[in-house]
C-alpha cells in the first residue's frame, strides 16, 4: 500500500492570509456574475477596476451560492487539506481512482459556456471519462461537455442526452484525477436543503450543520454521496467571514468600513489591503493577492507501508509513522 501523506509545512499562523486566500475566488465569483454590459461599459473584465464594484453589484438571490461555487472551486485548485480531506473521502465510496485531483467549475448560467469548455479542453483527454455509478461503461466526459452547456438552457438538447448522464448539465464542478482520467459530476449547494440528485451525479457538497455531524453518507433517495464542509474552525466559518469582509468593503464604497462593521482587526486588514489597490483591475488585484495568500501549509510525501492483518474491519499498517502535525493522508493501493 502506497500514502500519500500531507504534512503542515507552516503553521497556520496568519488569520489575515487565510482570510485573503477566501476572498480571491469571492471577488472573481462577484466579477463574473457581473451583467455583460455593464462589464463591457467598464471595459471588460479584465480591465474593471476594485472601486467600480460597488457600482456594478447588485445584491442578488443566489449571490453567496456562486461564490461558494467558486471558493471550493478554488479550494480543490490550492489542494487546501479543509476541503480536500472531505472530498477524498466521498470520492472514494464513488470508487474514483488516481491521486493528481482537479477541479472544472461548471456555472454556467454566470461563467460562460467559452470559459467552461476552454478550462475543460486543458485538463480533459479524449479517454476522460465521467464516472455515473451505473452498471456499464462511464461515457467519455470530453465529448459531451458542448452539449451539457447547451443543456442548460435547451431542454431539447437534455432529451438527447444519454440516460445514464440526462441530468448532468445540472453539475456545478466536475472533481476528478487527472492522473487516472475519471470524474465526478458535483452539485453545489449552500443550503442544504436544497441539494437534488439526477442522472450523471454522484457527489453533494454542502454546509455541515453547526452542531451536527459533518460525516460522509450516501443519500439513497437522491443517490447522491454527500459531503458535508465542517463550519467551526473549519472552511465554512473561513468562507462566511471572507463573504462578510466582501459584503462590508462594497457598502463602504470600495474603502475600509467603520469597526462597527468590521470590528475583527484581521478582517480590518484585509480590507485596508483592498483598498490599497482599489484602482487596480479586479482580476490584477487577485492575482497579485494570491501571492500574499497562505498556500504553502502542506507538503506531500510518499511512503510505502505493508499491510500485515486485518481485523473487525479495519486494516493495520506496519512501519507507518506520522507526524503529529499531518493535515491529511490519502491511502492508495
Amino acid at each position: 500500500m502506497k500514502l500519500l501523506i500531507e504534512t503542515q509545512r507552516n503553521p497556520v499562523g496568519s488569520e489575515v492570509l487565510a482570510r485573503i486566500a477566501i476572498i480571491r475566488p469571492i471577488l472573481m465569483a462577484l466579477l463574473t456574475g457581473t451583467k455583460q454590459e455593464v462589464l463591457s461599459e467598464l471595459g471588460g473584465m479584465n480591465n474593471m477596476k476594485l472601486f467600480m464594484l460597488p457600482r456594478a453589484y447588485r445584491n442578488g438571490y443566489g449571490d453567496v451560492g456562486f461564490c461558494f461555487e467558486w471558493a471550493v472551486h478554488d479550494a480543490i485548485r490550492r489542494q487546501d487539506p479543509m476541503v480536500m480531506t472531505r472530498l477524498l473521502d466521498a470520492s472514494r465510496l464513488c470508487k474514483l481512482p488516481g491521486s493528481a485531483f482537479q477541479s472544472i467549475l461548471f456555472g454556467v448560467e454566470k461563467s460562460g459556456k467559452t470559459r467552461i469548455i476552454d478550462t475543460a479542453n486543458q485538463l480533459l483527454t479524449d479517454d476522460s471519462r465521467i464516472l455515473t455509478g451505473a452498471q456499464a461503461q462511464p461515457p467519455k466526459l470530453k465529448a459531451y461537455m458542448n452539449r451539457l452547456a447547451a443543456a442548460f438552457h435547451r431542454p431539447e438538447t437534455r432529451a438527447a442526452l444519454p440516460s445514464s448522464i440526462n441530468g448532468l448539465w445540472k453539475a456545478d464542478l466536475f472533481f476528478g484525477s487527472t492522473d487516472a482520467d475519471r470524474w465526478l459530476g458535483t452539485t453545489l449547494k449552500i443550503n442544504a436543503k436544497e441539494l437534488e440528485g439526477a442522472k450523471g451525479l454522484r457527489v453533494g457538497i454542502v454546509p455541515a450543520t453547526q452542531g451536527s455531524s459533518d460525516r460522509i453518507y450516501k443519500d439513497d433517495v437522491k443517490n447522491l454521496i454527500v459531503c458535508p464542509i465542517p463550519y467551526d474552525g473549519s472552511f465554512m466559518e473561513l468562507f462566511y467571514t471572507g463573504w462578510r469582509i466582501v459584503q462590508q468593503f462594497i457598502a463602504a464604497d470600495a474603502k475600509v468600513p467603520e469597526p462597527v462593521a468590521l470590528p475583527a482587526p484581521a478582517d480590518r486588514q484585509v480590507a485596508r489591503e483592498l483598498e490599497m489597490r482599489r484602482r487596480f483591475p479586479i482580476v490584477d488585484v487577485i492575482r497579485a493577492l494570491e501571492v500574499q495568500s497562505q498556500t504553502d501549509l502542506l507538503e506531500a510525501t510518499e511512503k510505502r507501508v505493508d499491510v500485515v492483518t486485518e481485523r473487525e474491519g479495519s486494516t493495520i499498517l506496519n512501519d507507518l509513522v506520522i507526524s503529529p502535525v499531518a493535515s491529511y493522508t490519502s491511502a492508495q493501493t
